[in-house]
């Protein structure tokens, strides 16, 4: 009739009992001297249970510190890079560097950068009928 109840509580008083062997296991390790076996896998458990967590934290910690975002100034393309590193425009393809938390382009030794600026031709005109 009520056998659903008394298979729940035979599974808790068999977890229960699990534990009480484990304690037990526990108690006569110490008893007998062991009880250096008992702290040291206690410890191993708590370094198991603790190194994702610290890990964790510390990437989260380096990439606050070493993400850049940025535009390119060739395209004005927004993109995120790594501090000190080299790397190419996702967008335009033009191969650039960080340098104090900016973009910036790699360029060799000697290369000269110019801003072209557009002139219509109407300013042209304008120029010649007024010399």
């Amino acid at each position: 009739m009520n056998q659903g109840n008394s298979k729940g509580f035979q599974l808790t008083l068999a977890s229960i009992g699990n534990w009480i062997i484990v304690l037990a296991v526990v108690w006569l390790l110490g008893s007998i001297g062991l009880g250096w076996l008992v702290n040291s896998v206690l410890i191993l458990i708590g370094f198991i249970l603790i190194t994702p967590i610290i890990a964790f934290i510390g990437l989260r910690w380096w990439l606050n510190r070493n993400l850049i975002i940025d535009k390119c100034p060739v395209c004005s393309y927004e993109f995120t890079a790594l501090n000190q590193t080299q790397f190419q425009c996702p967008s335009c393809g033009e191969p650039l560097k960080v340098e104090g938390g900016n973009f910036s382009r790699l360029t060799p030794p000697g290369t000269i950068d110019v801003s072209a600026v557009e002139i219509n031709a109407q300013q042209i005109e304008d120029y010649k009928s007024k010399n």
